[in-house]
């Protein structure tokens, strides 16, 4: 739970709690380009072996199978997980807007 003042330790540049990680450029794009790769061939995989394993959504419930619609939809989850955790990599280069000290902080 957030304490009254609308600080969140975890955000903190450099704390504990900090969830970036900060990696030079090149390996930021490496990082990047890859994770994203990944994300979309697992997310389309999930959905092909989803799909098969309901016959295109037609079959009854008994002739769906239960294994394979299990690894397509774990296919779907790690995907997003891939794509999730590529987002916390950033380069020094990259600050957040509300690090900028010339910015009020009225919220409006």
């Amino acid at each position: 739970m957030a304490d009254a003042s609308g600080d969140d330790p975890s955000d903190a540049p450099g704390g504990s709690g900090s969830r970036e990680v900060t990696v030079p450029l090149r390996l930021y794009k490496t990082v990047t380009v890859f994770s994203t790769l990944f994300a979309v061939v697992f997310v389309l995989a999930g959905f092909v072996l989803l799909d098969s394993a309901t016959n295109r959504a037609t079959a009854e419930a008994s002739e769906i199978d239960p294994l394979l619609a299990i690894v397509g939809i774990g296919l779907l989850v790690g995907g997003a997980a891939v794509y999730a955790f590529s987002t916390r990599f950033r380069t020094e280069e990259m600050g957040k807007s509300k690090d900028e000290s010339d910015e009020n902080s009225d919220n409006g």
